[in-house]
């Protein structure tokens, strides 16, 4: 039965991963018309957005690129750094975004950095409080597990707003400067961010199904306890 619930989520989310690697891989080999690199892409567009003092790291992985709230330090992998592709351009430009969010204080991404500490507990603690509720028939456990998970979900959902936020600030000031200079750029452009944006999609709704399956399974949704 969790198949049921998740199964076409998690299908989904698949799909959503695959499509990631091939749009990164097909525009990895396109380079822009400015032939400016990762790093310099996301230094123009912090210092557009009014985020001229974060600083552009190296981050060791493939597709590892982040912005650190924490540090306020825009990190991208090596080839998004060093390479001057229309998906490294898209993906600087996407980090950059986070980290003008941040300096303009963008409601959603203030939330969801307070969010942190409780959604990373709900992750740890929400299944086993679960199923030793459930096991040991102790409503409490059941009551919390449910709730932590919950926060999650939450933070899911929390995140969907700042993602698609970021990249729409990365397609306008990519335009606006003139980095990106012409229709064809600006379509790998889109085909990047929105398989990426397909990946935050597909982890939201497995969140949900994935708790309402428990809702279910606890017999709070109709379903029966055994």
């Amino acid at each position: 039965m969790y198949f049921v619930f998740v199964g076409p989520a998690f299908l989904f989310a698949m799909w959503a991963q695959m499509r990631v690697k091939s749009a990164f891989a097909r525009w990895s080999e396109v380079p822009t018309n400015s032939r400016m690199t990762g790093a310099e892409v996301a230094r123009r567009i912090c210092e557009m957005g009014g985020a001229e003092d974060i600083p552009i790291e190296i981050s060791d992985g493939y597709l590892s690129d982040h912005y650190d709230p924490i540090n306020r330090v825009v990190r991208l992998s090596q080839s998004n750094y060093h390479g001057s592709s229309v998906a490294a351009a898209a993906i600087a430009a996407h980090e950059a975004g986070h980290a003008i969010q941040h300096a303009t204080r963008y409601p959603f991404f203030g939330l969801r950095s307070a969010y942190v500490p409780i959604a990373s507990l709900g992750s740890w603690l929400a299944f086993p409080l679960l199923f030793a509720g459930a096991f040991f028939s102790i409503g409490p456990l059941i009551t919390a597990g449910i709730a932590l998970f919950g926060a999650v979900v939450l933070f899911q959902l929390i995140t969907l707003p700042v993602e698609f936020d970021a990249s729409a600030r990365a397609k306008r000031l990519l335009a606006d400067s003139g980095l990106i200079q012409d229709h064809e750029e600006m379509r790998g452009v889109q085909s990047v961010l929105g398989a990426a944006a397909l990946t935050y999609v597909a982890a939201t709704i497995q969140a949900v199904l994935t708790l309402l399956y428990y809702l279910w399974r606890l017999g709070l949704l109709g379903g029966s306890r055994d």
